[in-house]
């Protein structure tokens, strides 16, 4: 499966965050497929970049957001543009 998620960067103590498209199966600072963001949570308020465009390319061909990106993909909006599935309630 296919997921949305954050990538540590930085130094100890200093992180920032890649937001990638990675296999499920790739280690967390592995392998991914594509960057559509950027996340730094240390300034203030935190910095969150991501390119909407590639952000619901890749929801509509049914990545999985983990629960990090899916609350910073709300506050931008971008969830509300994927139109959610009948599965769910």
């Amino acid at each position: 499966m296919v997921k949305i998620r954050l990538r540590r960067m930085g130094r100890r103590n200093r992180p920032f965050y890649r937001v990638v498209v990675a296999d499920s199966r790739s280690p967390r600072d592995g392998k991914f497929i594509e960057v559509i963001g950027h996340y730094d949570p240390l300034t203030d308020p935190a910095a969150v970049t991501i390119d909407e465009e590639k952000a619901l390319k890749w929801l509509r061909y049914g990545a999985e957001p983990t629960d990090t990106v899916r609350s910073l993909l709300s506050k931008l909006g971008i969830m509300d543009k994927v139109k959610p599935t009948s599965g769910q309630n």
